[in-house]
């Protein structure tokens, strides 16, 4: 949904740092594994350890290259195959990632196995949404869409996360299982645009 209706403005303030970053030697593909690496490694880091709320700022911050790489393959003119596939391998790494250290957390250092199984259930379904997607386009079909894509996921467990860590009660709940149920829908949305390509 935020690809839809964010995508232009989102667009007017990425490009010319996207195009900044070209000018100065930077490539997309560089931008995406720097952008991996430290945001794996701010989740590993923060978010076992119980320190939800600086974890969401820093991994936060650091999951923008996400958009920066897309926009410097757009305005340098660098768009690849390649560069298609780090980066959506790349994407997988972080999401597994982030909510795998979020499980950790909730079974581990929280001892809340309702948080974990929350977690446990965003974590796989974020999984199948973006397996059924590259399944169907690798069968010509399409199954683009969904209420809880990768950006609405994001924004909807680290404004969780950082409230929690903030100290608001019961948000953090409410957002994973939000979450959960929203991931499920997504998949069932998906499945439902594969079918309809099929028959197409």
């Amino acid at each position: 949904m935020l690809n839809i209706f964010a995508r232009t403005s989102v667009s007017r303030l990425t490009n010319p740092i996207g195009r900044g970053l070209v000018r100065i030697g930077l490539t997309p593909n560089v931008v995406t594994v720097v952008g991996t690496v430290a945001s794996v490694a701010s989740a590993l880091w923060f978010f076992p350890r119980g320190s939800l709320f600086v974890g969401t700022v820093v991994t936060a911050i650091f999951l923008l290259f996400d958009i920066l790489d897309g926009a410097m393959a757009r305005v340098g003119g660098r768009v690849t195959r390649f560069g298609g596939v780090l980066d959506a391998s790349c994407d997988r790494i972080v999401d597994g990632v982030l909510f795998g250290s979020l499980v950790w957390w909730a079974l581990v250092v929280d001892v809340d196995q309702g948080r974990g199984l929350g977690l446990l259930i965003c974590l796989a379904g974020a999984q199948v949404i973006s397996y059924v997607k590259a399944r169907a386009e690798a069968n010509g079909l399409q199954a683009d869409g969904g209420l809880a894509e990768r950006a609405e996921r994001f924004l909807i467990i680290l404004t969780g996360t950082g409230l929690h860590g903030l100290g608001v009660p019961h948000v953090l709940d409410v957002a994973i299982w939000l979450l959960a149920a929203l991931t499920l829908a997504t998949i069932a949305q998906r499945l439902h645009a594969v079918h309809a390509s099929a028959h197409r």
